[in-house]
């Protein structure tokens, strides 16, 4: 018998009679600090193999070793550590907790809390919640929720606009927002504490009316109070940074920041020159809009000049400065000028745009419940309770049931509460939440233990018949701002290959008709719009078609004569295509193949 198989590092190390007795006695020697604490070791009893594992990029995690039922890790190991006495790498080393590896978790027997524990557990977690990620460890209350909503909440997360870094004035970032009132959440997770989050907090405590609003909230949108938005509710500043740089080319020749010479190739117009310097770059604090020249630039031509009258080369420079984006505005927020990591000049110019709220904007709790603006009421319009308070925000209470967002409503009335008596929310998950205590402290207050209360009507003054649930809860403002979106054109530039209109917001593209477009039109029977859309208004040529041999044919303007190149025939007619597919013809001939056009009468 030649044992089980035991592998280091998925390479072969060699058999073993004995496995589990091999495996226990790598692990006493890990807890005792005679092994590497980075070593994992697993036996798959189906398979008869052991796996070693030592290599780097292994995702690993702390767990408290239990033997005979009972935690490793004392009381008096937290007083030690609470003192300062004992640190981490002691407590490593000493063995009452222990990092594993995925494999090693695959066989191992893991309690989650202390009360669960039986002699057959091999592990317990330091504490419930760690079996979340750090950043699904910041959404409050995730046990509370469906699991696909937590996965939104945590993704929506790191789309949220905050304060990024505490030295944003001194950074050059391509995009950056910036929130202007952020605020600290009520409700707020042990772990948002540990990795300091709520000292870089990315939204606001808002208070929120759960309740239908004229059908402008269907669909997950949401209903914001104007006046909230002239407070400062979710306002934000976008910061763009546009880079030029001289370059060199080979020859000795090189870019130059200059204002151009109205004589040069492409020159744009005096108007677009208006908020340079005489350096050619342009000065901080102009407000400029998309197209206005940012760094005045010329370069050398692409190709050698022609020799002159007087026997020396002419150089003909051409402009190429940098400008603004196409359909964005702005303020030139800061400029700096400097070198790049090839030695040539460089400049920098960050733009900033303020961001208010307006409808097409995105926000969402921190439960998954994301939404875009429907509508912006004013104050007297929305509704308003007995003491006169208006909800920043309106929710519709079909976002709730089939989401089964629980924790989304904990948060509204923990929230309800723990602003009225100033304090913080416990919101870790798997923790205790004392909802017996936010409904006292609603009582001892005099609102309704359920977090509902009676609205009017702010258009008629009526009282709403049904009793509406309001409280405070913490909204993000995400980064998909209608205004960094919207796209529209009626004409615009071309490819030059294809001549079809160019792809992109950015390139002033046209809104792509795809397949499935022209198949509704197909259905429909619209031809005529079909033709518009796909020939008229994308690539439409027309062409000369040779009516002998079906050769595309040649209008030579200087000989003032039509004729076919292929037989020479003057018999060509003038045919309307897309220009993609007298392209497709041209690549064909490259190929060797030729093509033949059929022509007929349009009768």
């Amino acid at each position: 018998m030649i044992g089980t198989s035991v592998y280091l590092n998925g390479k072969l190390l060699g058999f073993h009679q004995k496995p589990l007795e091999l495996v226990d006695a790598i692990k006493r020697k890990r807890r005792k600090g005679d092994m590497p604490t980075d070593l994992n070791v697993c036996y798959y009893h189906d398979l008869d193999e052991v796996y070693i594992n030592t290599d780097a990029g292994r995702t690993r995690r702390p767990l408290i070793v239990v033997e005979e039922g009972k935690p490793k890790l004392t009381k008096e190991h937290i007083k030690q550590i609470e003192k300062d006495e004992m640190t981490w790498q002691d407590i490593m080393e000493q063995g009452p907790v222990e990092y594993l590896d995925a494999e090693e978790e695959e066989m191992s027997f893991i309690a989650i809390k202390e009360e669960e524990l039986t002699p057959e557990h091999t592990h317990m977690e330091i504490h419930p919640c760690l079996i979340l990620g750090a950043v699904s460890g910041v959404a409050p209350m995730p046990d509370h929720n469906s699991s696909p909503r937590v996965t939104m909440a945590s993704a929506m997360l790191k789309q949220s606009l905050g304060i990024y870094q505490s030295n944003f004035q001194e950074r050059m970032d391509t995009q950056s927002h910036l929130l202007h009132y952020a605020q600290k959440p009520i409700a707020i997770t042990a772990q948002a504490k540990i990795i300091g989050v709520h000292k870089r907090p990315a939204g606001q405590n808002v208070v929120i009316a759960i309740m239908p609003f004229d059908g402008y909230n269907m669909e997950d949108a949401i209903i914001l109070n104007k006046s909230s938005i002239e407070r400062g509710l979710m306002r934000s500043t976008f910061y763009r940074t546009y880079n030029a740089e001289e370059v060199r080319y080979p020859g000795g020749q090189k870019d130059r920041f200059e204002l151009p010479n109205p004589e040069i190739q492409g020159y744009r117009g005096e108007d677009a020159y208006t908020y340079l310097g005489e350096d050619g770059i342009c000065i901080p604090e102009c407000e400029i809009k998309g197209g206005d020249v940012l760094v005045g630039r010329t370069s050398p031509p692409r190709f050698l000049e022609e020799v002159g009258e007087l026997s020396m080369m002419e150089e003909k420079r051409r402009e190429n400065s940098t400008t603004m984006r196409h359909r964005e505005k702005g303020t030139i927020d800061s400029v700096m000028v400097t070198e790049a990591p090839t030695g040539n000049k460089l400049v920098k110019v960050r733009v900033r745009s303020p961001k208010i709220p307006e409808i097409g904007d995105k926000f969402a709790s921190r439960h998954g419940q994301k939404g875009v603006v429907g509508l912006i009421v004013p104050q007297h319009d929305m509704p308003f309770t007995e003491y006169g308070v208006s909800p920043d925000l309106i929710m519709n209470p079909h976002a709730v049931p089939s989401r089964m967002t629980i924790g989304h409503i904990l948060e509204v009335i923990g929230g309800k509460a723990n602003s009225l008596r100033g304090t913080e929310m416990d919101a870790t998950a798997f923790e205790h939440i004392d909802y017996e205590g936010f409904k006292k402290v609603l009582e001892e207050r005099g609102f309704k233990s359920d977090g509902r209360e009676i609205l009017y009507n702010g258009k008629t003054g009526e009282r709403i018949e049904a009793e509406i649930f309001t409280g405070v809860i913490y909204y993000q403002k995400l980064k998909h701002l209608v205004s960094n979106k919207i796209h529209a054109r009626s004409r615009g530039p071309v490819q030059i290959l294809t001549r079809q209109p160019t792809e992109g917001r950015a390139r002033e593209g046209g809104l792509r008709f795809g397949e499935m477009e022209r198949d509704t039109l197909i259905g429909h029977g619209a031809s005529m719009l079909l033709l518009e859309r796909l020939l008229k208004e994308s690539d439409l040529v027309t062409e000369l078609v040779c009516e002998k041999c079906g050769s595309i044919g040649v209008n030579d303007l200087i000989r003032k004569k039509v004729y076919c190149p292929i037989c020479n025939s003057t018999k060509v007619d003038p045919v309307e295509m897309s220009y993609a597919f007298k392209l497709l013809l041209d690549e064909m001939m490259a190929c060797g193949i030729r093509p033949k056009l059929v022509l007929e009468d349009k009768a």
